[in-house]
């Protein structure tokens, strides 16, 4: 279920973009999904017209998770001519700008989940998103995530999602073949940093500290605390 209609952020901090728009009812239409998954036939008209609608309008469609200790994660979809895409960023209003998660598009950059932190935010039934239902929050995040080590039930997890909001044939079959690929960057390993946050070592990753785009290690720890399980 999504939640009541919320005013979308006039502007979220060091993010260049928008104006946006917040369009929840979305969650609640099957095309969304597949086209969101990557899960549609490209060449059915119905999927083309959504994601052009999305990624070609004149507003930013942008939905909302949020997060304890007034943390949000947004998902922007990144209407620009010639550089559509959509990204994952978290954001404090402590902060100066929000730091991007992942980006997906012909240039990704990710992971920025583990499956510990994915389904942290999908189940905090934390109010004031653009919706409270665990597995829309599980689907809407889960181009976002990349992990080597998740758990037996996840794609028992993932299933029940995917039934719910997708209604595909073969739920199962599809959650163990998006579980076995991960997205663009593959599955990727994440372990405990000396100051105590995870990180990870994806080579398209802000949080992998090896990579030289990487954010710096205050933010690799306060992103990480804003995440945590």
């Amino acid at each position: 279920m999504t939640s009541s209609p919320q005013t979308p952020p006039a502007r979220i901090p060091g993010y260049d973009g928008g104006p946006f728009r917040h369009q929840p009812e979305l969650l609640d239409e099957r095309l969304f999904w597949l086209v969101h998954l990557h899960l549609g036939d490209t060449r059915d008209l119905e999927a083309r017209a959504l994601l052009s609608r999305l990624l070609g309008g004149d507003t930013w469609p942008v939905f909302t998770v949020p997060l304890a200790s007034d943390h949000h994660l947004y998902v922007v979809y990144r209407a620009l001519e010639g550089e559509a895409g959509i990204d994952y960023l978290v954001h404090h209003p402590d902060w100066d700008a929000a730091e991007t998660l992942a980006q997906d598009d012909g240039h990704f950059m990710g992971p920025g989940l583990s499956w510990a932190e994915l389904t942290a935010a999908a189940d905090n039934c934390l109010p004031g998103g653009s919706t409270t239902d665990p597995h829309a929050r599980l689907l809407l995040l889960l181009p976002a995530f990349g992990d080597d080590a998740v758990p037996d039930d996840a794609v028992d997890r993932l299933t029940a999602a995917l039934r719910a909001r997708t209604r595909v044939e073969e739920p199962g079959r599809l959650a163990a073949t998006l579980l076995e690929h991960q997205g663009q960057w593959g599955a990727t390993r994440w372990t405990t940093a000396e100051g105590g946050y995870l990180v990870n070592d994806g080579g398209y990753s802000f949080r992998n500290p090896a990579n030289r785009f990487a954010w710096p290690t205050a933010r690799l720890a306060q992103v990480a605390t804003a995440l945590t399980p």
